[in-house]
């Protein structure tokens, strides 16, 4: 009974495991992306630390572990803070935080949300880090794996999104 109960304990010890999100720093993403013989695309999560909605997407759509084996499968998945204080220098660019109003906001976030700053915002990039698209809001855990299956199995290549979906017809 009691080499039962380890095992068992050491089954759900590495399926918890193996279900968590694996974040990694943006210049982390860029350099994995420009190393692996296979590069991903790259998952950037928007957020800020005020942000109740970003905060019930980490734990109820990051944390599904259907979400987290798909992402890490098919995506570099970062954590950005639009209100990070530490530069980030990408493609010969130091990029910083702005100081505005009462909290303000990083350069490169602003950029990757194309100036409208909406938390939580997911973003998607290609192997080239090309920006496929952002997706503003909260995302539910099915519709959000409709939206990451769209870009993670290239789908966005040959269809547009309404016949992918179906909406509209």
């Amino acid at each position: 009974m009691k080499k039962f109960l380890v095992i068992t304990g050491l089954f759900f010890t590495v399926t918890l495991t193996a279900q968590q999100v694996q974040w990694v720093s943006w210049d982390e993403a860029v350099t994995l992306s420009k190393t692996d013989a296979n590069p991903k695309k790259i998952f950037i999560d928007v957020y800020t630390d005020w942000c109740g909605w970003c905060k019930k997407m980490d734990k109820e759509t990051f944390q599904n572990p259907e979400v987290a084996a798909y992402m890490a499968q098919n995506f570099y998945m970062v954590k950005m803070d639009a209100e990070g204080k530490e530069p980030i220098e990408y493609d010969g660019r130091t990029f910083k935080f702005v100081p505005q109003g009462r909290r303000g906001y990083h350069e490169l976030a602003a950029a990757l949300l194309q100036g409208k700053m909406s938390y939580p915002t997911v973003i998607f990039l290609d192997e080239k880090l090309k920006m496929l698209s952002p997706v503003p809001g909260y995302q539910k855990v099915e519709p959000f794996l409709q939206i990451a299956r769209y870009f993670g199995d290239d789908i966005y290549k040959d269809k547009d999104w309404k016949s992918y979906t179906g909406i509209g017809k």
